[in-house]
C-alpha cells in the first residue's frame, strides 16, 4: 500500500494550490485522512483531517483558507489552500488510517511530503 502525494509547488502570497493524495495497493478501506506539515527545526502539525463520515478538523492557522475533502471511490484526498500566506510554507505530507481486511485495524501510512512555498 502506497499513498502518493502531489501539487506542490511556488505561489505567490494570496495564491491557491490544490494538493492531491492518492491510495495504491490493495487494502479495504481508508479511515481517517489528513495533511500534515513541516518547516526545518519544527515538529510536524496537523493541518487537517477529514474522517470517513465526511466530518473535518482544521487547525486554527488555516481556518476559513483550507478545506480538506476526499473521493472515496477513487481513494484519494485532496487539499485546497487558498489566501496562502508565507507562514504557510513547509512540506506537506499526507496521511491515511488504512484497513487492510475488514476485520483488521487502521494502520497508519504517510506519503512523501510536498513542498509548498509561498513567496513573491
Amino acid at each position: 500500500v502506497q499513498l502518493q502525494a502531489s501539487g506542490g509547488g511556488l505561489v505567490q502570497p494570496g495564491g491557491s494550490l490544490r494538493l492531491s493524495c492518492a491510495a495504491s495497493g490493495s487494502f479495504f478501506s481508508l479511515s481517517t485522512m489528513g495533511w500534515y506539515r513541516q518547516v526545518p527545526a519544527k515538529q510536524r502539525e496537523l493541518v487537517a483531517t477529514i474522517n470517513s463520515a465526511g466530518t473535518t478538523n482544521y487547525a486554527d492557522s488555516v481556518k476559513g483558507r483550507f478545506t480538506i475533502s476526499r473521493d472515496n471511490a477513487e481513494n484519494a484526498g485532496f487539499l485546497q489552500m487558498n489566501s496562502l500566506k508565507p507562514d504557510d510554507t513547509a512540506v506537506y505530507y499526507c496521511y491515511a488510517g488504512i484497513r487492510a481486511r475488514w476485520y483488521s485495524n487502521a494502520d497508519d501510512y504517510w506519503g512523501q511530503g510536498t513542498q509548498v512555498t509561498v513567496s513573491s
